[in-house]
């Protein structure tokens, strides 16, 4: 079995998780989340998961080694729409829809709490991101005006494209 076929298993992130976290964050963004970032939204009860292969799927020292973090999300539930804060897949298992099955996970999830609406800000410089939301049916709907910073020396900013996806809600 590859990695990209595993079973992914959604565990609700910890405190002792934030380690491997922030090991994926800081060489997979050009501004990484902070610890306290990332503590200040388990806190606030954000929506926090780690995804691993599922348990029964184990081959220990590989990717399918359930120790080994493979992505996470942080999502933001508000009462008509659910916010993708952050969504990361480690840069090694990048390119083996990972990324696609969380976000049908994370739909699915969205549909079971009735909530009609996913929306999220993407980097316009990030273009696999950008792809991959289009592939999966997000919309562009609004421009955040310097959202990002991009060069904290030149004090430069990137704007955000504001995505979003209504989701068929169960009966």
């Amino acid at each position: 079995m590859s990695e990209g076929s595993a079973e992914l298993s959604f565990l609700p992130m910890q405190i002792a998780d934030l380690d491997a976290v922030l090991e994926i964050e800081s060489i997979s963004h050009l501004h990484p989340w902070t610890r306290g970032n990332f503590s200040d939204s388990l806190a606030a009860g954000h929506w926090a998961y780690c995804i691993r292969p599922q348990i029964d799927q184990v081959i220990k020292g590989s990717y399918l080694d359930p120790a080994i973090l493979w992505a996470y999300c942080i999502l933001f539930p508000a009462v008509d729409e659910l916010h993708l804060l952050n969504i990361t897949v480690s840069p090694k298992l990048r390119k083996l829809g990972i990324g696609s099955r969380m976000m049908a996970a994370i739909e699915g999830i969205t549909a079971q709490q009735n909530i009609p609406r996913i929306i999220l800000e993407v980097r316009p410089s990030n273009i696999a991101a950008v792809t991959l939301y289009q592939k999966l049916g997000y919309e562009q709907i609004g421009i955040r005006k310097n959202y990002y910073p991009a060069d904290p020396q030149l004090g430069l900013r990137e704007d955000a494209l504001v995505m979003a996806k209504s989701i068929k809600l169960e009966s």
